[in-house]
């Protein structure tokens, strides 16, 4: 039992958000390692919210995730055909929960992953694991493509059960269960798993928090119309619902647009990354994810996901967006208040929501997160020294942080948090930093000796006016389909009526985030 933690269960649907979460439970690993370490201080996050304590069959006490993941045939097996968690060794945790033999332990070349499988270093508890045997991950025939197909997965009695089974499971070992948090793919079939995943929860969990991730790999090209027209309709049908059945929905991507434009994958000034592979894009948006999940995984005064909901979705704004500093960039000797000041008044953080760049946007509210960063960075002024700007002035870590934003956006509802945690970026994940110390401060030319251990990242979710422009653009690329073309995705399980339903519902939606709608207009 996870005592007095507020739990935490994990729904992982789909190939890319294999990857996303298989990235999201190897830094959960590396974090438990650290707290068994004797060196170590106790750790700011709570493990127990995401993992739960058992025993197998011969005695042995496991710490296994909160996990129910769904995927398609071949999309998590092995060459042979078995399913397999591969054990990479780490020294912490418990014997992996296989029904192979363990293969000799290896970190994964990049060149050798394939699947999420391949690269992700914790044990499965069995009952985590639900495969969707009708689809197939591989090959042009039998693929989870539409939206309405995927709603029909978990309209039949097979798979509804077998999820509601492994819901029961989980839920009813909790001693308080705070709530859900959904990975879902949004551009292919998955949409709509997610979707009526979310109803089920939300029609038999009512009061928990249920916030989802839709997950969005990248990049796509024009001449792949029939995967980007399908790509686009998942995408529209999965927000609309999703919004709907969710406290909180945020899509997750490194893609410029959400719409049928192609816009380059978004820059980082201190990471190089290869937006044509999986394996780099959810390093990234799994090292946000972990970021900014922060305020409902704390030890002390934690957030609830239910509060943290209703701070950034108020007057119908269930959609938001996230950012993310990659890493932050504090440079040996720099404090806290110097580094923030570098950003002058620009937006710090890099979109990671498919919706365009921030500036000229309206933020209505915001919950930020700075993690990894020293205590003594947070302020380096000696006695008697003038205070070089009001930032300097601040006594504490917290208050820099929060009389920054304050500064930034100062008619906005934020929340801050500042952590002494950093981000590990030990293998398997992947080389992305070129110019970083082993503890991810940012250096002048390339760094000799060893390879970066972890990162400091500044991590933010925001419900933006941004959305307004996001959202009626996708609603005009719908409006200019001949879906007489498209009868596949149709004859799916998706009515004209329900594009029509559809379109009316992204307007409404798009309408929440104009500008002049906020709080203290």
């Amino acid at each position: 039992m996870a005592g007095g933690a507020r739990e935490v269960l994990t729904l992982q649907l789909g190939h890319f958000a294999g990857f996303v979460g298989a990235h999201w439970w190897n830094q959960q690993d590396a974090a438990l390692g650290r707290a068994t370490d004797a060196k170590e201080s106790p750790g700011e996050l709570c493990p127990d919210v995401l993992y739960r304590t058992g025993r197998t069959l011969h005695g042995q006490d496991t710490y296994t995730p909160r996990l129910i993941l769904m995927d398609l045939k071949g999309g998590v097996l092995s060459s042979d055909g078995v399913w397999r968690v591969k054990s990479i060794p780490n020294g912490k945790g418990s014997p992996p929960l296989t029904t192979a033999t363990t293969p000799k332990p290896l970190i994964p070349t990049e060149a050798s992953i394939r699947v999420w499988s391949d690269f992700l270093r914790v044990h499965l508890h069995p009952r985590s694991i639900c495969m969707i045997q009708k689809y197939n991950h591989d090959g042009e025939a039998g693929r989870l493509e539409a939206f309405g197909q995927g709603e029909s997965v978990l309209k039949e009695p097979k798979y509804q059960e077998e999820l509601e089974d492994r819901l029961h499971f989980y839920v009813e070992e909790c001693d308080y269960l705070q709530g859900f948090q959904i990975l879902c793919d949004l551009h292919d079939g998955f949409s709509g798993v997610g979707a009526k995943a979310a109803e089920l929860l939300q029609d038999e969990y009512s009061g928990r928090g249920i916030i989802t991730w839709g997950l969005l790999p990248g990049p796509y090209h024009r001449g792949e119309a029939q995967r980007n027209i399908y790509r686009l309709l998942n995408t529209a049908f999965g927000l609309v619902h999703l919004a709907a059945h969710s406290s909180l929905v945020c899509p997750l991507s490194l893609g410029g647009s959400l719409g049928l434009r192609p816009e380059p994958p978004v820059n980082f000034p201190y990471l190089h990354y290869d937006a044509t592979l999986p394996f780099h894009c959810s390093a990234i948006l799994a090292t946000a994810l972990d970021t900014v999940t922060v305020p409902y995984r704390l030890c002390s005064s934690p957030v609830s996901m239910v509060h943290l909901a209703d701070m950034l979705s108020f007057c119908g704004k269930k959609v938001v967006t996230a950012g993310a500093t990659i890493p932050f960039p504090l440079a040996p000797g720099q404090s806290l208040p110097d580094s923030l000041m570098q950003f002058g008044g620009a937006t710090p953080w890099t979109p990671l929501s498919a919706c365009g760049e921030p500036s000229g946007t309206r933020c209505f509210a915001q919950s930020v997160v700075l993690r990894g960063i020293d205590r003594a960075c947070h302020s380096q002024l000696t006695p008697g020294t003038p205070p070089p700007s009001s930032l300097h002035a601040c006594t504490t870590g917290e208050e820099v942080l929060a009389q920054y934003l304050q500064q930034q956006q100062p008619r906005v509802m934020s929340s801050s948090h500042l952590l002494l945690t950093p981000y590990r970026v030990a293998p398997p994940y992947p080389h992305l930093f070129s110019s970083c110390s082993p503890q991810g401060m940012v250096l002048d030319g390339s760094p000799k000796g060893a390879a970066v251990e972890s990162i400091p990242v500044f991590g933010a979710l925001c419900s933006s006016s941004s959305l307004h422009q996001t959202l009626e653009a996708l609603a005009r690329d719908l409006t200019k389909l001949d879906l007489r073309r498209w009868a596949s995705f149709m004859d799916a399980g998706v009515e004209h009526d329900d594009v029509a339903e559809l379109l009316q519902e992204l307007q409404s939606l798009a309408q929440c985030y104009h500008a002049g709608d906020s709080l203290v207009d």
